[in-house]
């Protein structure tokens, strides 16, 4: 494949708009244009990582430092979209909003705590958790947070019910109740319920649903369905009952692992695969994130969309240009994908940009070594040259090439 052929538009300064490093290369080095759109040799890339992915075990092979669990495969990044749990302990990995986690009540006496009367009283101006805690002069652990839903398939009012110390997962919400949506001041008012003084006691036509650790703190102050209004001391299975009790919680960092019984961890992350589909855009992201230095793009050969990078140098005697076209012959023959520079480019704006595309070799055709029946040969990933006779050029690179080219 020829330089020119491609289109190639390298960068010598990093975009501004580069939110990772790994990204301000790709940009640099001609695979994506700033606005993350695929250019020709991005798409070269991606294609090369749609073929190697019908190998088993594929993610593995390419380098990459990843974390996984059943269904999921994810890469570490300071700026990925997604918040996942990790525990350095025994390596689970989970979606933040999916995982769960051990939970103990807020004093283990509350187990054994006796359930008080339940006992109405005035609490103005106390719309929020913190609020109620400050006027009431307990912690947050000793309070019931109220959610109103109303399902979208059949409109069924939902009143969800954690402690108020903890935010609901709506994830978790959804998987067991399905979709919903946040309910409106008139679904809330045919209820019985009143935003901001809101309980599940005495509620009509709702579907109770509460986080498993409710039931088992005792004595909660909730809201008493009026105005200006809360109730001391309500408690799961006497006041109320609920249609379902299950893991509700999102999980934080610092949160007990339930494998393990160790911290747990928040990383950011990108998801490069789910079950059987890969995403592959995100996986060269990752690739490139993992595989640069100070001069461009260091690509392992299993995952690089060319195996060389193929340049001549203009000579004065002889037709460096011509002999670079036959060896480019000779090595797609023998099976290797080449990227020919066929520029007729000083040297360093092509040796610049043989290290920014990243290709895991670079074979220099030049009129001093051409003298000799030599080509200089360099690994990316290595600094010091080395001369190859021109007939030794493919048994060399055979010995450096692990995957194959592209059709």
């Amino acid at each position: 494949m020829k330089y020119q052929d491609l289109h190639i538009q390298t960068q010598r300064e990093f975009p501004n708009n580069a939110r990772t490093q790994g990204f301000g290369w790709l940009v640099r080095a001609g695979y994506l244009t700033r606005e993350n759109e695929a250019l020709p040799l991005g798409e070269r890339a991606i294609s090369k990582l749609h073929i190697l992915a019908k190998k088993p075990d594929f993610l593995s092979q390419i380098s990459l430092p990843l974390l996984h669990n059943e269904h999921e495969t994810f890469f570490l990044l300071d700026t990925g979209p997604l918040e996942i749990i990790h525990c350095p302990a025994c390596n689970y990995t989970g979606r933040v909003e999916l995982t769960p986690f051990l939970k103990t009540p807020f004093a283990q006496r509350q187990e054994q705590e006796k359930q008080l009367p339940i006992e109405k009283v005035l609490t103005p101006d106390c719309h929020t958790i913190e609020a109620l805690a400050n006027f009431l002069n307990i912690p947050k652990e000793k309070t019931a947070k109220a959610l109103m839903y109303t399902r979208t398939s059949d409109n069924q009012f939902i009143f969800v019910v954690v402690r108020g110390d903890m935010q609901m997962s709506e994830a978790k919400l959804k998987n067991l109740v399905g979709d919903v949506r946040t309910a409106t001041v008139e679904e809330i008012s045919r209820s019985g319920a009143v935003a901001g003084y809101a309980s599940p006691v005495g509620l009509k036509n709702a579907l109770i649903v509460v986080d498993d650790l409710v039931p088992r703190s005792p004595n909660l102050a909730a809201g008493a369905n009026e105005a200006g209004y809360h109730l001391l001391n309500t408690n799961c299975g006497r006041d109320y009952s609920p249609e379902i009790t299950s893991d509700l919680i999102q999980a934080r960092a610092g949160d007990t692992c339930i494998g393990c019984g160790n911290p747990l961890s928040v990383v950011t992350a990108l998801c490069l695969a789910k079950r059987s589909e890969f995403y592959f855009e995100n996986i060269l992201l990752a690739l490139a994130e993992t595989h640069h230095d100070d001069k461009g793009l260091t690509f392992p050969k299993s995952a690089s969309p060319f195996d060389v990078y193929l340049m001549h140098i203009p000579g004065r005697q002889l037709d460096t240009r011509a002999k670079a076209e036959e060896i480019c012959n000779d090595l797609q023959n023998a099976g290797f994908a080449v990227l020919f520079d066929d520029r007729d480019e000083r040297a360093g704006v092509k040796f610049n940009d043989a290290d920014l595309v990243g290709c895991p070799i670079r074979i220099t055709v030049g009129e001093k070594a051409l003298q000799n029946g030599m080509v200089e040969l360099k690994p990316r990933k290595e600094k010091e040259n080395k001369l190859i006779a021109l007939e030794k050029i493919i048994e060399e690179i055979s010995q450096e090439r692990l995957t194959p080219h592209l059709p």
